[in-house]
């Protein structure tokens, strides 16, 4: 960088520090539109270095007073009423929230906002202080983004290009290999919904892509084969959400998929009364991670015999003497494996999902699914085939079945701990 476009840069930090403040000002609050625009307008321009700058001063310049949250709070203490409990709430509240609130009145605000948050993620591992900055910008976003605010649409083939685009971009379990593997995903057996923002709406913010079919399926393959025919199912029995992409990084932490799952599911009953059925097909990442990293669970609580089970199946599969990659790379597929190895993964994998998903390590898809108040119905042998699959999961899927009249109840157990299983899965250990 030259030495006339460093003064440029600390100009425009300059310059987003001073309109920051003005905005907050009281002169700020009566013309905040226009202000806020101003902002808006400084940030964009500053670069990467000035970015962290900016941060900074929002770390440091727009918190409470910590003497006057302490007085609020010594008076609230000895006057619980509801008159000081709104005074320590003003006070301990970061002046920093009600400048982003006054930056979402500006035209293209929110939208702006959400680049911020994800500019900032960059940045929280290595600077911490920054950390009051994100849980501002999360919990305004979350209520911006709440569900109630958010528009669910069926994405298919007469939709924009710009969000077809989208779709193939932000697919992140199961990629689009182009239009043509799109159009077999939008055809008639197929369904795409998106949750969008009124603030944002060429922007797809989360998807879920679904199979109609007769029966639950055992393997990925079928589902995400582009040469595959369209079968016209007038009255389908099984809703299949095999994908769930996430496309805007800076919405990390914003609950919408749990809302998108369910709000789909009554769509399609409504679309389609003879569905009795609606499960996923979900990939299992870091399953082989924890069964290369020696099986572990965390606490003590757990019965001897799940400990004894996990060490017959490593020794079954026996690591030690050749290591996953290097089976991998030797050629093993589910097909060629043992009966001896098949039950070894299957056993774990059935511990792994109902004894470590809980827990913090636990597996983020399994976490999701089960804590949406789904049940853990299948784990599928051979069901992914692809390099990916095999690394991760040996090639294991899992099916995660969700009953709308049970989903309430099953949340629960999982918020205490537990993970409702079927039989089927049960038996594996």
């Amino acid at each position: 960088m030259t030495l006339l476009e460093k003064i440029s840069q600390a100009r425009a930090l300059s310059k987003s520090i001073t309109a920051s403040k003005k905005l907050l000002s009281e002169r700020g609050e009566s013309n905040s539109a226009s202000m806020a625009n101003d902002v808006i307008r400084q940030y964009q321009q500053l670069g990467d270095d000035q970015k962290i700058a900016f941060y900074e001063a929002l770390a440091s310049n727009f918190n409470p007073d910590p003497a006057e949250v302490v007085h609020a709070a010594q008076v609230y203490a000895k006057e619980p009423n509801a008159k000081n409990l709104i005074a320590l709430t003003s006070v301990s509240e970061a002046p920093r929230q009600e400048l982003l609130r006054r930056i979402n009145r500006a035209q293209g605000g929110t939208k702006a906002l959400v680049g911020m948050r994800r500019d900032l993620l960059k940045h929280l591992a290595k600077k911490p202080e920054f950390l009051a900055i994100d849980f501002d910008l999360r919990h305004l976003l979350s209520s911006w983004f709440n569900p109630g605010f958010l528009k669910m649409h069926q994405v298919d083939w007469r939709s924009p290009a710009l969000i077809l685009e989208k779709i193939i971009h932000h697919e992140a379990v199961h990629e689009i290999d182009g239009w043509d593997d799109l159009r077999r995903r939008l055809q008639p057996d197929r369904r795409c919904f998106a949750f969008f923002h009124p603030q944002l709406p060429d922007e797809p913010l989360i998807f879920v892509e679904v199979a109609l079919l007769q029966e639950i399926p055992e393997a990925i393959g079928p589902l995400v084969d582009k040469k595959s025919t369209p079968v016209d199912l007038p009255a389908p029995k099984v809703a299949v959400f095999y994908s769930i992409s996430n496309c805007e990084p800076g919405l990390r932490g914003v609950s919408m998929g749990n809302f998108l799952i369910k709000r789909v599911a009554q769509h399609l009953k409504e679309e389609f009364p003879s569905l009795k059925t609606f499960v996923t097909l979900s990939p299992l990442p870091g399953f082989m991670d924890w069964v290369t990293s020696g099986a572990k669970i965390a606490g003590t609580d757990l019965k001897p015999t799940i400990h004894t089970k996990i060490e017959v199946a490593l020794t079954m599969l026996d690591l030690k003497k050749r290591s996953w990659p290097e089976r991998l790379s030797s050629g093993w597929t589910p097909a060629s494996a043992t009966e001896v190895e098949r039950n070894a993964l299957l056993t774990l994998c059935a511990i792994y999902l109902i004894h470590v998903t809980s827990q913090r390590e636990g597996n983020a898809v399994a976490k999701f699914h089960l804590g949406n108040g789904a049940k853990l119905n299948r784990i599928n042998w051979a069901a992914d085939l692809s390099k990916k699959g095999l690394r991760q999961s040996a090639g294991l899927m899992v099916n995660y079945l969700y009953d709308l009249a049970d989903v309430e109840e099953n949340h629960e157990h999982f918020v205490n701990g537990e993970v409702i299983s079927s039989r089927t899965v049960a038996r594996l250990i």
